[in-house]
């Protein structure tokens, strides 16, 4: 009988006779060539008859298919597409290029070699390989082929068998070792018995075909059936369409095939079953093959005691993944490799491709692109350092690939950008950089646990170089100064003063003059608040010092607290006095200043990334400031943050834990954070939506943060750089004026203070000062100022003429000797007054004490009225230009130039006397102190004569003749001739008085009126 007998006749006499709807084709021996061929005649049959087939076989891939073979077949086995697709990957993942296809002629050889070729071609858009070789070894002189190409990789598809004798004639050929790698398929390794003449380090492509792999295909086979026929029988359109093979018969009598079967075959094709943990769904392409499936890789490596030779799952017994990532300092950091070697540094992370896939060409030289910045670069940083640790924990490799666009993605007119548009076209496996998590992106991808929180955050710039204008003032607050200010100073003040006032021995002196006759001291207010200023300052200036014994007590107690005062300030003084560090103090990113630009002027400059986390939020929430910002957005964070530093932005607004770490690496400590974060959220890693990966991951940053990984992590990237002992150096460096500024200011502002009180001063002196002495002579403003008082006095005007006539320039020679002559013989007067004075003292005679009057208020004390009258009377004489001072009790008017013999005047020595007030003070005190009782003679003084200026300072009234009227120490001024003697001292005038001619002013009231 031929060996289809059994097969056909089970079909026909066995399958049909039971009304059979599938067949379960279950078989997990791996002959291939010898099961082969009535495998695919027996699945040629059940196609032929139109019963769908649910077959799981090891060999499958030597089944051969023909476009014109009509099998419903759903095969459950991994195909040869998905051994080449498998194989591929590895060459992808070490980035092999270039390969050789050798295989034997093996069932379904022509098939591995097309599927070989599909697969290259459709990588061609993102891994580019060449195929140097295909070469079908019928002897094993046609590996001479290999030897003379450049190929390094070789993929074989033979029997176990084939490829022994195969790779023991590579071996003689010098075509395995270390720099060769063979990776073989399934029909190869078969039950993972390896050969000794199989080279150490081969590569294979390995599903399991044991028989517990077998029961649970079975199963999944049972369940594809079951799903299948309840889609059958539920669909409406196949009501009328029983789910039976009656008709169906291999004789001529009945149909050869069955109408329903490939109806029924759509249903079971269209079956998904959810696969088990970290396995692939089980679906179908339109072929029947399975959509996904596993395979593991397998290495060659020596056994335990290395005496056989085993098959290992995971060598690469990591599963590799393509992560794409977008530079961000510290996360990740970009820097160019070894010029020499193409590879990283220690210190220097790993190779990353910034190229973009076009870029890569296939015939791109992998060594020369290493050492090439445009196409690798050394990545480093923290998520690399998590991606280490991952990669170590979890076993897999990976693949580091830039964003082309360099966007982190948003959405953007509808679709997707950036690193998210990767995830979601499926153009990545994962995305790890500094990526926010939102709920925009969790809607189309899957996030990790967080890894990392953080939030936006505000920028800005310290302004340094500038000492505060109110520096000198910041020791203490303003609580403080006005305490010291208005409390302290005016309390001790009052004190001092209250105390001086009150002592006996202070103020009047009253102890004192009882003892002596030295002239009395006087102690004003004012002069209390210059001592205090002076103490409080430690004003090296002339001060005027209490002699009351509590004052003093009470000025040195103020002096402790001067002393204690200025150390605490000067100590609190050189914080303050450093410079001052200025920045603009936003409270976070809905600061009024930055949500509505145009209301402060001139409106603030900031900025961030477009099409970022932040970007987007801002655009969400505040939509004007989005729109202003616009203008000043930045294309990376160190632009950004470079035109902060710059003065060309305010301020940057971006993600939170990145600008806190270029701030700590700013070495000159010119950046800081201000305000509080907006929009809180974390960093995580982002997977393809669905991603199996996920739950691995997030176990694993789980762990890391329990042990603290992650915190080590953060600590080592986050520290920065900024070194304060840097800062401290530099506010050691000399202050420029700018610095000193506030200086400078406090002087400006006192000199225009003082400007004011000048102005003040001329307009007391000029305003004021004739009013107030009309009130007061001088009594109660000296209390307050003794310089005030003095100003109100006769006294005090005859030493403002004193300095007036010191500072008198004569314009011409004449003057000048005149002026010489007479301060000449005012010197000899005042010689003479001290010999007569000497005389009396001898004759026991004491000369009265001068006393000047300076109202009619002071000529009625008593100490005044004690004093003897002057010998006689005296009088003014006056003509146009001159004027006269004579001893008799009249005087007759006289031409210009005239002289007078007065009594006890000498003839030869008469001369005109002047006007001015200070010779006609100073010689009527010498001559009020000669008076001398009998039997003395009269002193002998000789008259003065100097001439008048009436326009400058002594206007007379016309051509009268002023009259000095009074005895002893009353004297009046009168513009009449005589004077009418009185019962009280002195004499009054008869006409008006000519107070104007001496004092500046008189009212007619009478002479009490007169400031004498």
């Amino acid at each position: 009988m031929c060996p289809d007998r059994p097969i056909l006749s089970t079909l026909c006499k066995e399958f049909l006779r039971v009304n059979v709807s599938a067949i379960l084709y279950m078989m997990n021996n791996e002959q291939f060539g010898h099961s082969t061929a009535s495998a695919q005649y027996f699945l040629q049959l059940a196609g032929y008859l139109g019963i769908p087939v649910i077959s799981w076989n090891a060999d499958n891939s030597g089944l051969e298919r023909r476009a014109s073979q009509s099998t419903l077949q759903l095969q459950l086995a991994p195909s040869i597409e998905h051994q080449s697709a498998a194989m591929l990957s590895i060459l992808e993942r070490y980035k092999w290029h270039q390969f050789s296809v050798v295989t034997s002629q093996i069932a379904g050889h022509d098939d591995f070699v097309q599927a070989v070729r599909e697969r290259v071609a459709e990588m061609q858009e993102h891994f580019k390989f060449t195929i140097l070789n295909s070469i079908v070894v019928t002897r094993t002189s046609d590996l001479m082929e290999l030897v003379n190409s450049e190929a390094r990789v070789m993929l074989l598809y033979a029997t176990q068998t084939e490829a022994i004798t195969i790779l023991r004639a590579a071996e003689e050929m010098k075509l395995t070792g270390e720099n060769y790698v063979w990776v073989v398929s399934q029909s190869v390794i078969e039950k993972k018995d390896a050969h000794s003449q199989f080279p150490v380090g081969m590569l294979g492509v390995h599903f399991d075909t044991s028989s517990a792999a077998l029961m649970n295909e079975i199963s999944n086979a049972i369940k594809i059936y079951s799903y299948g026929v309840e889609a059958y029988l539920t669909d409406p359109a196949n009501r009328d369409r029983r789910l039976t093979t009656q008709s169906l018969s291999c004789e001529d009598e009945g149909r050869g095939r069955w109408d329903n079967g490939e109806i029924f075959f759509k249903y079971l094709r269209n079956v998904s079953i959810e696969g088990d943990l970290n396995k692939p769904n089980i679906e179908f392409t339109a072929d029947g093959d399975l959509r996904s499936a596993e395979l593991k890789i397998m290495n060659l490596r020596p056994s335990a005691n290395n005496k056989n030779l085993v098959w290992e799952e995971g060598v690469p017994e990591k599963f590799h993944l393509k992560i794409t990532f977008l530079e961000e300092a510290p996360y990740i950091n970009l820097s160019p490799a070894d010029p020499v070697s193409g590879k990283c540094l220690m210190d220097r992370g790993v190779l990353c491709r910034v190229a973009a896939d076009h870029e890569m060409a296939a015939d791109i030289d992998v060594g020369q692109a290493h050492r090439n910045e445009s196409f690798y670069q050394c990545c480093s940083g923290f998520c690399i350092d998590l991606l280490e640790k991952f990669a170590e924990e979890l076993g897999f490799t990976y693949e580091l690939v830039r964003v082309e666009d360099g966007k982190w993605g948003t959405l953007e007119n509808g679709k997707w950008n950036g690193l998210i548009a990767d995830l979601v076209n499926r153009k990545t496996d994962m995305v790890l950089t500094s990526l926010m998590i939102n709920t925009e992106r969790e809607a189309v991808v899957d996030f990790s646990e967080p890894f990392m929180e953080t939030g936006i955050a505000i920028v800005v710039a310290k302004r340094t170089g500038i000492i505060s204008p109110t520096a000198f003032l910041e020791p203490f607050d303003t609580a403080s100064w006005m305490l010291v200010g208005i409390v302290a100073i005016q309390a001790a003040t009052f004190m001092i003063f209250l105390f001086e006032w009150l002592s006996p021995s202070g103020y009047d002196m009253k102890l004192y003059l009882q003892n002596t006759n030295v002239t009395p001291y006087r102690f004003s207010l004012f002069r209390t608040y210059w001592l205090v200023w002076a103490v409080l300052f430690q004003a090296a200036v002339h001060v005027d010092s209490p002699r009351g014994f509590t004052s003093r007590f009470m000025t040195n107690v103020w002096a402790l607290f001067a002393v204690v005062f200025l150390a605490i300030y000067t100590a609190n003084l050189a914080a303050f006095m450093i410079t001052r560090e200025e920045f603009h103090e936003f409270s976070g990113l809905n600061d009024s200043r930055l949500v509505h630009p145009f209301s402060h002027k001139p409106s603030f400059k900031f900025g961030t990334i477009p099409y970022s986390h932040t970007d987007s939020t801002i655009h969400k929430y505040f939509n004007v400031m989005h729109n202003y910002m616009r203008q000043y957005n930045k294309t990376s964070v160190a632009d950004g943050v470079a035109a902060v530093l710059n003065g060309n932005l305010d301020s940057f607004i971006y993600d939170g834990t990145v600008l806190d770490y270029l701030v700590a690496q700013d070495e000159d400590c010119r950046l800081m954070t201000v305000g509080s974060w907006y929009a809180m959220t974390g960093y995580g890693l982002a997977f393809s939506r669905n991603s199996k990966y996920v739950q691995m991951f997030n176990k694993r940053l789980l762990e890391f943060r329990a042990n603290g990984d992650l915190e080590r992590l953060r600590r080592y990237w986050m520290t920065g750089t900024c070194r304060p002992g840097k800062q401290e150096h530099k506010s050691s460096d000399p202050l420029a004026l700018e610095q000193f500024l506030s200086a400078f200011l406090l002087l400006m502002a006192g000199i225009l203070l003082a400007a004011l009180l000048l102005l003040l001063e001329h307009v007391y002196f000029k305003y004021i000062r004739k009013r107030l002495a009309k009130k007061d002579g001088g009594h109660c403003c000296a209390l307050i100022s003794l310089s005030m008082g003095k100003s109100l006095t006769f006294r005090g005007a005859v030493f403002e003429a004193t300095e007036i006539l010191k500072k008198h320039r004569c314009n011409d020679p004449i003057c000048d000797t005149h002026l010489w002559k007479v301060k000449h013989e005012l010197d000899m007067s005042r010689l003479r007054v001290r010999q007569l004075e000497k005389v009396m003292d001898k004759h026991g005679i004491k000369a009265p004490q001068l006393r000047l009057a300076s109202s009619s208020d002071l000529l009625n004390h008593h100490h005044l009225k004690e004093r003897p009258p002057l010998l006689g009377n005296l009088s003014l004489a006056a003509s146009a230009q001159d004027l006269y001072r004579c001893c008799p009790s009249s005087c007759n008017p006289l031409p210009t130039g005239a002289a007078i013999n007065g009594s006890g005047f000498p003839a030869s020595s008469s001369e005109k006397l002047a006007a001015s007030i200070p010779i006609i003070v100073s010689i009527s005190i010498g001559i009020a102190k000669l008076r001398t009782p009998p039997p003395v003679p009269p002193p002998q003084v000789p008259m003065v004569r100097q001439s008048v200026n009436h326009s400058a300072s002594v206007p007379l009234p016309g051509n009268t003749s002023p009259v000095l009227c009074g005895a002893g120490q009353h004297l009046y001024l009168c513009c009449s001739t005589t004077c009418q003697p009185s019962s009280e001292p002195g004499a009054h005038c008869l006409g008006r008085l000519c107070g104007a001619l001496l004092w500046g002013g008189c009212h007619s009231k009478g002479p009490a009126d007169c400031g004498l």
